[in-house]
This record gives structure tokens, sequence and C-alpha cells, in this order.
């Protein structure tokens, strides 16, 4: 998989290859789809919700340009796999998942796969998690019409948020950067699809 879909696709940050190595991505798909857990496409899961491509997921994750000692946002937890790659590359992941059955599900498989540094949170994922503010970078796992404005507040100085923004189908992968000024900048890699971000900055349910 990660030869073959990620090496291959031009990735080359060794911190987030060996994170995707790593992960036992299989344990964070459905049963009944863990033959199809190592594909080159994302998958469902519960609530209607999906576990991104493993391309996606590195890429992402390598867009943070994370060193080691930082503390992550996550918005979408889903089955916890994003998270649990973060983990192995971050200091501390908090990680904020709307529908309680997928968080309570993600955070018993992340604390059974040891993942002791993640944190979830049942919330609405586009209003961030402020109590934990700043971080140093953010990743959300679903498309939003804009750039939230809390998102970007609640980054520190040189923090990055990694987020799909567009319409409802189709998205530009954008990393906003916030500066020590307070500006924020943003810069494109590339059209994604993702479900929607749903909630008070994202869209209506």
């Amino acid at each position: 998989m990660v030869r073959e879909q990620i090496e291959a696709r031009g990735l080359s940050d060794a911190r987030v290859l060996d994170a995707m190595r790593t992960v036992p991505r299989h344990l964070f798909v459905p049963e009944p789809r863990r033959r199809s857990a190592h594909e080159d496409a994302p998958l469902p899961i519960d609530c209607c919700q999906t576990i991104s491509q493993p391309y996606i997921v590195a890429l992402m994750s390598s867009l943070a340009a994370l060193k080691g000692d930082e503390t992550v946002l996550d918005i979408g937890t889903g089955s916890g796999y994003q998270a649990a790659v973060l983990s192995l590359l971050a200091h501390r992941v908090v990680s904020v998942e709307r529908f309680a059955p997928l968080a309570e599900s993600a955070k018993g498989r992340l604390a059974d796969l040891g993942y002791a540094n993640v944190e979830v949170h049942v919330a609405d994922g586009s209003c961030g998690w402020p109590t934990s503010a700043p971080y140093d970078a953010a990743i959300v796992a679903a498309g939003a019409q804009s750039v939230p404005t809390p998102l970007t507040d609640q980054l520190a100085p040189g923090g990055r948020l990694v987020i799909p923004v567009g319409g409802a189908a189709v998205q530009t992968l954008t990393v906003a950067t916030r500066h020590a000024d307070g500006r924020v900048t943003l810069a494109t890699h590339g059209s994604v699809v993702f479900v929607p971000l749903i909630g008070r900055y994202g869209w209506p349910e």
C-alpha cells in the first residue's frame, strides 16, 4: 500500500511513510470490508461517513509538516485512523467527532491499540476544540464551503490547517497558515472528494 499508492505518487516524508506502514489500517475498517482496507479508495464506515483513502491520509499528514512535539487538532474522528497516524507524528492529538457512536467506537479502538496520546471529544467539529488551543496543526476530514474562522483562530503562530474547501461534491485541498501578525494565507494542493463538514461553520444539517 505505502510503496504503490503513496511513495509512487511522490510523497517522501519518511516519518509519514513509517506511520502509514505502522498503523494497522484494516483494524479501522468495518469487518465486512477489511479485505478492501488497503485498496486505493475511501471506504464507508458507520453513520454514513467514510475512512479516507490511504494516499489522502498520507498527503494531509505530510502537509501538516509535523516534527513530533506538536499538539494537533483532528476534525472528523470517524473510525480513528487519521488520529492514529497523527499520534505517531505528534506529541498530542485532540480529535473531535460530531457523531457520538463513531466517537465512542474510535475512542475504544484507539485505546485498545495503544494510541494513548489521542483524546476524542463529541462536538461540532467546525467550531474546533478551543479548550486545548492553540494548535500547531489541524486536519479536517470533511469538506467545508470556506475555511472556518474558529479553526484558524485556534492555530498557534505558524500553525497549519489542512482542509478540503469547495462544494458538496468536489473540494480543493487547502492549507491555511496562520502568521505571527494574525494573517492567514492559503495554498492549494489539488482536487479531493470528502463528505461535507456539518456544523455551525460548515454545511447545515
